[in-house]
């Protein structure tokens, strides 16, 4: 028999970004939220964390907006350049106009700072969090959601929100499919900002485009370290290899590139990688009153730097869908949560669907070489500073590019 049988009117699996967010939205709608989370401790691991407009406008409706510019910054530019010869292929400027344009500021911050913020939010709103459960499966019953642990308890709630990540056991209800590899990985690292590092680019995200490889380089913690990250085509991992014991594949694949980026691959933490994966858009993410959100629900390579933010677009959209529905001033309506998360689904995966295929056009076009990298690079410095045409769909603020603009 079940060890115990906790109800709640909103049960979320997974205290991730997603996780957190979607607890958080729905705990301000006035929701009862119960966040279960595998891990014996909350925490998240990586590095930096880019934070465009369509996600720090959601934060912003949240009142937390303040608290990551505390602690993160706020770049004066997007810079692309090509990694064999340094050039300077294009800069977007990521205040004034740009700022005005969308509503809220493009942020770099780094990502245990910006989960913490989340989670601290979670804890002052009222959300119950619980750790160390692991959910195997949900399944729905007299119209509740009875979600089983690997341990026998049972959690029933109006709702379950599956959050649980790009390896989503949870998934498998709505989809049988698996993380589709990229071939390339990840290397990560923060180092601490002194006297002798260059200045030049400590105030901009520059991104070095190379041959089968990138680099990423941004301040976090308000100046005080650098980030980098660099991707290459690993032919380790096209074998099946997730790690790799040495450095020769990362010190190859950028053998070509300009001292500035061969010198920042000193600054990668080179004990493990990251390899990269994303999975094929799904339509429909519910299963009765189980519905998917973030990673869950569409996992995407990180080349628009919109995983952490589509996450908190989709709890925003959650939000939205369930005020005044399930959650009005009379109370709340279980009833009406069908047509609720029918709407949710139905506002975000064409959205997710198109970030997430786009995110891969995109990676290509960074990592190609030859006569296309010629072409690559003569369309990249044909766009001007102010050009805001390839930024509208994604960090806009019409109802197509994202709901829950509302402060």
């Amino acid at each position: 028999m079940p060890d115990r049988t906790p109800s709640t009117e909103v049960l979320v699996v997974g205290g991730g970004m997603a996780g957190l967010a979607g607890a958080l939205a729905l705990r301000s709608n006035g929701a009862e939220v119960t966040l279960v989370e595998r891990a014996p401790e909350f925490g998240e691991v990586g590095a930096g964390l880019q934070m465009a407009p369509n996600a720090s406008r959601v934060l912003k409706r949240w009142g937390l907006l303040e608290k990551a510019l505390e602690i993160g910054v706020r770049p004066k530019h997007l810079v692309f350049r090509d990694a064999l010869t340094g050039e300077e292929l294009t800069r977007q400027t990521l205040g004034g106009d740009f700022e005005e344009r969308y509503g809220a500021p493009y942020v770099v911050i780094h990502r245990s700072d910006l989960h913490r913020i989340l989670l601290e939010a979670c804890q002052e709103a009222g959300v119950h969090l619980v750790n160390d459960v692991v959910v195997d499966n949900v399944e729905t019953v007299n119209g509740r959601g009875i979600a089983h642990t690997a341990r026998g308890e049972v959690y029933e709630a109006d709702v379950v929100i599956g959050a649980d990540g790009l390896k989503s056991t949870l998934r498998a209800a709505v989809a049988q499919d698996g993380p589709v590899s990229s071939s390339y990985v990840a290397y990560r690292g923060t180092v601490t900002i002194t006297a002798e590092t260059p200045a030049a680019d400590l105030e901009d995200v520059i991104v070095y485009l190379g041959p089968d490889c990138h680099l990423v380089q941004y301040p976090l913690r308000k100046g005080e370290l650098l980030n980098t990250v660099a991707v290459f085509k690993s032919p380790s991992f096209e074998r099946g290899e997730e790690q790799y014991g040495g450095v020769d594949e990362l010190e190859a694949a950028y053998r070509d590139c300009v001292p500035a980026v061969r010198a920042a691959l000193q600054n990668l933490a080179t004990g493990i990688r990251w390899p990269m994966y994303d999975r094929e858009p799904i339509e429909n993410w519910i299963d009765g009153r189980l519905v998917l959100m973030g990673d869950a629900a569409h996992p995407m390579l990180q080349y628009l730097a919109q995983g952490a933010c589509q996450a908190l677009e989709d709890a925003a959209a959650l939000q939205d869908s369930t005020l005044g529905s399930v959650f009005t001033a009379d109370g709340v309506n279980a009833r009406a949560w069908d047509l609720a998360i029918s709407d949710f689904n139905v506002a975000r995966a064409g959205r997710t669907a198109r970030v997430q295929r786009t995110a891969r056009v995109w990676g290509e076009s960074w990592h190609v070489s030859g006569v296309a990298r010629v072409l690559r690079n003569l369309l990249f410095k044909s766009r001007k500073d102010g050009d805001f045409q390839y930024n509208d769909w994604l960090y806009g603020q019409t109802s197509e590019a994202l709901v829950g603009t509302r402060s």
